[in-house]
């Protein structure tokens, strides 16, 4: 029989096993924090070396693929932005399903061992459409100011960051997620110097986060931009970005006077590994060498990157965004948003840039890099045979009597209610046996203009008689007709992206101005918002419009293709085919040959194309948006299509499009 234990023996066994329980919890608290100029997670220094990458460019099937090939490169955090209009389309309709599922995304970081930088605004920038507002921000009466302290602004603010913060504040690093740290607006101090307002994202971000979340800013690396968008003290921290070229010192030495003392730790917050492009320019390339020789130059003296990007992937619907320098200095972003990142918009891993990245990261990382993926197969599923639907004047599937909007003079597509995509305009005008010349000060962005005979005793085929583009506005004149009295003006409006960044934000689409048809304004219009689907709206299914609008334009659109076959008078018009996929992979659909429009594969909307601009040529179709068997292609081609109506399933990217006289292209080098 054992010895009993005495009173005194056991309660210091009971005292000592509850030390050594308490020293065991005090190591196993999670903690990210900023001291000695250093990161530190759990106690220990920490080097953050992350990459840029968006759930909202990749497909959810992909997330988990992506990621890891971002951790074969060696990255131990993923950057990304929360965009606002992905998640509210429409006021009070929100959306957190599918590719808009960020929770699902996080927890697979969490899965995947990636610590987060969450981005969530309000304004994103990102080369994403209005910069990541919904765009009825802009139907607002009277108008509101975006990014500043406005109170009707911060009111829309405080609601959209209070169910998203509240969603994901049980992901943050101290509470067992993945999140270390959650940004602040987004390089403000390049925009304003609202202090108010960054104060009151700061508050909302405590009041809905808590206090042990490292709050930061982003802002280039020059005093102006630091003085303006950061906030003193050591309630956030104050990250820089720089152009790659740049001798980061200097400007990581001017940092540390916009943080508080040994609360400033080396951050690229945005490393460029490429830039990006417009329609109409060379795509962008930077050196794969000098690339990873400036992302040592950080590493090797304990300083901290971030990839952007790490992978770019694509913006899918009519989420591209767009720049102005002035005005009328337009540029719409491609529907690729590859960046010339290490990991390709088709997540290829094989390019000199990430062996390179990986070779310099490789050096300073804790642990040994895991193996690096096989590149996902590609697959050229061959010529698709289109045949040519239906004329878009034949298929809107609307009575004008019923559902147009009416007003006397034209209005925005957002006052119209029509976010994305097209708006047609339609007026009538006296014809006075003679041209006439048209003008329209203000069209964002690009306008398709026609005319049409209303008269009994002659109907006269639809007439394309010119495109307004926003960046080279002109005149246009319209014909001589032979209407014995009215005429029908038609003008097919295109929503090519909001921009993105700068003083021009605030970008409405459609006609924004009155019309002018010989010098006086043209009064008493019709408008007929066109329903395509964007990247998490319902899909449209374009072959089941059946009700006709040709009583609206004034002719019968059937008819008049019949009557003049082969006649390319830049007609917009559906086109759709079936091709067969035995074993799904990737793939790219080829638009050489074809002007300009929007493409939907099985009802996705995979992006706009433009190849007679360049210089994207295909637009890239992720394999889960495929399936086996019989599969469609719908395409609205605005202006003139391939002559024998073909399009090619190919198993590469290809930039090399448009005219030789591009714009020039700026890319930090």
């Amino acid at each position: 029989m054992a010895k009993r234990r005495s009173l005194k023996t056991t309660t210091i066994i009971v005292i000592f096993l509850c030390l050594v329980a308490l020293s065991s919890a005090v190591v196993n608290v999670r903690k990210f924090e900023i001291a000695n100029d250093m990161f530190w997670k759990d106690g220990e220094p920490f080097r953050i070396i992350g990459g840029d990458l968006h759930y909202f460019r990749t497909l959810p099937e992909y997330w988990e693929d992506r990621l890891l090939r971002a951790k074969a490169l060696g990255l131990n955090a993923i950057q990304t932005y929360v965009p606002w209009n992905l998640h509210e389309p429409k006021e009070g309709q929100l959306d957190f399903d599918s590719i808009a599922d960020i929770v699902s995304f996080l927890e697979l970081c969490q899965k995947l061992d990636l610590l987060v930088m969450l981005r969530p605004g309000p304004y994103i920038c990102a080369e994403w459409d209005f910069g990541g507002f919904p765009a009825w921000l802009l139907t607002k009466e009277p108008a509101i100011i975006l990014r500043s302290s406005d109170p009707r602004y911060l009111a829309l603010v405080d609601n959209w960051w209070g169910i998203l913060l509240s969603k994901i504040a049980h992901l943050l690093y101290h509470k067992g997620g993945p999140i270390i740290m959650v940004q602040i607006e987004n390089e403000f101090g390049s925009y304003g110097d609202d202090k108010d307002y960054l104060h009151h994202l700061v508050s909302l971000a405590r009041l809905h986060l808590g206090d042990d979340i490292i709050l930061y800013t982003t802002d280039g690396g020059t005093r102006e931009t630091l003085t303006k968008g950061t906030i003193l003290g050591d309630a956030v921290f104050s990250a820089v970005d720089f152009s790659t070229g740049e001798d980061p010192w200097p400007i990581f030495k001017m940092q540390k006077a916009y943080n508080a003392p040994g609360k400033s730790p080396p951050l690229s917050a945005e490393f460029y590994t490429g830039w990006l492009t417009h329609w109409g320019e060379n795509i962008a390339k930077t050196d794969a060498t000098s690339t990873a020789s400036a992302l040592e130059n950080i590493l090797s003296r304990n300083g901290s990157a971030v990839l952007y990007m790490a992978h770019g992937g694509t913006n899918f619907g009519f989420y591209s965004g767009a720049n102005a320098a002035e005005e009328s200095d337009y540029n719409a972003d491609l529907t690729s948003y590859d960046y010339d990142a290490p990991i390709s918009e088709s997540g290829d891993v094989d390019g000199a840039k990430f062996k390179a990245l990986r070779r310099v990261i490789a050096k300073y990382s804790l642990t040994s890099l895991p193996p690096v993926p096989s590149n996902n197969k590609k697959t050229g599923y061959g010529r698709i045979q289109l045949e040519k639907t239906a004329s878009l004047f034949n298929t809107l599937d609307m009575d004008l009597s019923k559902k147009a909007i009416e007003s006397d003079n034209p209005i925005s597509m957002e006052a119209a209610g029509q976010m994305f995509g097209f708006l047609l305009y339609a007026s009538e005008y006296i014809t006075k046996g003679k041209g006439s010349t048209l003008f329209i000060p203000k069209v964002h962005d690009r306008a398709q203009v026609y005319v049409t005979c209303l008269s009994e005793d002659k109907r006269e085929n639809l007439q394309y008689v010119g495109t307004i583009n926003r960046w080279s506005n002109k005149h246009v004149n319209l014909p001589n007709s032979e209407c014995s009295s009215t005429s029908r003006l038609l003008i097919l409006v295109e929503n090519m992206g909001r921009i993105n960044y700068g003083q021009y934000l605030s970008d409405s689409k459609g006609i924004l101005s009155a019309v002018y048809l010989d010098g006086k304004p043209l009064l008493k219009w019709k408008l007929l918002p066109i329903p395509l689907s964007n990247l998490n709206e319902t899909p449209q299914n374009f072959l089941s419009f059946n009700n006709s609008i040709s009583n609206f334009i004034g002719i019968s659109a059937r008819k008049a293709l019949q009557s003049s076959p082969g006649m390319n008078i830049k007609e917009p018009a559906f086109y759709s085919g079936k091709f067969v996929v035995d074993q799904v992979t990737d793939t790219y659909m080829s638009f050489n040959g074809w002007g300009k429009g929007v493409a939907f594969v099985n009802n996705f909307n995979i992006g706009r194309y433009w190849p007679s601009f360049g210089p994207q040529c295909n637009l890239y179709v992720p394999a889960p948006v495929l399936q086996r068997g019989n599969n469609v292609l719908v395409i609205l081609e605005l202006e003139s299509p391939e002559p024998e109506l073909v399009v090619n399933s190919v198993d590469q990217s290809d930039f090399s499009c448009g005219s030789k006289a591009f714009k020039g292209t700026t890319a930090f080098l």
